[in-house]
């Protein structure tokens, strides 16, 4: 089993939409764990706020197979990909770690996510794995939390309780 680290995110309808997701996961995958949720600004265009937070789960599913799997159920709940990058979105569920493994190249994933730069990824799995240690940096996330610019910030806090 592999321990794997995920990111959700929703501005369209994101109480339902995270609601939603988790209901997917815990059917899927029995146990997981669940990072508070919270709300952030739109980042790279003007849009309604976000809801953002963390899922860890332990999965035998190799790594592609997830991350289609992912993929359709963003698809099975809305997720338009016409659009530019940079956009609403109903649903966002990123493999963030997947154990160990780091991939780098071709193609869309990316792991670890570049996206750990951003407080609304980075906090929420400092929140639930704070000793899962990044296999680039060799730090544990809860000492990456605690070197970013944005810790000690107050971040709105919202129940997703289904």
């Amino acid at each position: 089993m592999t321990t794997v680290l995920l990111s959700l995110g929703s501005n369209v309808r994101p109480h339902h939409h995270l609601q939603a997701a988790l209901r997917v996961l815990r059917g899927r995958f029995g146990q997981i764990t669940v990072s508070p949720a919270y709300r952030t600004p739109a980042v790279g265009f003007d849009g309604p706020d976000f809801l953002n937070n963390a899922v860890m789960l332990d999965t035998g599913m190799p790594l592609l197979e997830l991350d289609d799997w992912l993929h359709a159920v963003e698809d099975a709940h809305g997720r338009d990909r016409s659009g530019p990058r940079f956009s609403d979105r109903t649903l966002d569920i990123d493999v963030v770690y997947y154990g160990d493994l780091v991939v780098e190249g071709p193609g869309h994933l990316r792991i670890p996510r570049p996206e750990l730069k951003h407080a609304f990824v980075l906090k929420p799995l400092a929140d639930i794995a704070p000793d899962f240690i990044d296999p680039v940096g060799g730090l544990s996330l809860r000492q990456m939390w605690q070197a970013h610019p944005q810790h000690g910030d107050v971040f709105d806090t919202v129940e997703l309780a289904d």
